[in-house]
């Protein structure tokens, strides 16, 4: 089902359209008849983030913070 709302329908009946979202239906808001906003739910992590993850996969060069050549007329 797509729900479609007035603007001035809104205050009273929000929360059953972010219900609708939630489940997955499309909800649009309008505006003079036009459709001006779709409520669409946040995609949720599949799994939290774990500080070191990465480790081991990747590697800076020993020599990633020396002057660049192309740069060499701008240092002292």
């Amino acid at each position: 089902m797509i729900y479609q709302i007035k603007q001035s329908e809104l205050p009273k009946k929000l929360w059953n359209l972010i219900d609708a979202a939630l489940r997955g239906e499309p909800v649009f808001i309008e505006r003079d008849d036009k459709a001006l906003i779709q409520l669409i739910p946040l995609k949720q992590m599949l799994h939290p983030r774990k500080a070191g993850s990465a480790k081991g996969m990747i590697e800076i060069a020993d020599d990633f913070d020396a002057p660049l050549d192309d740069f060499s007329e701008y240092t002292p």
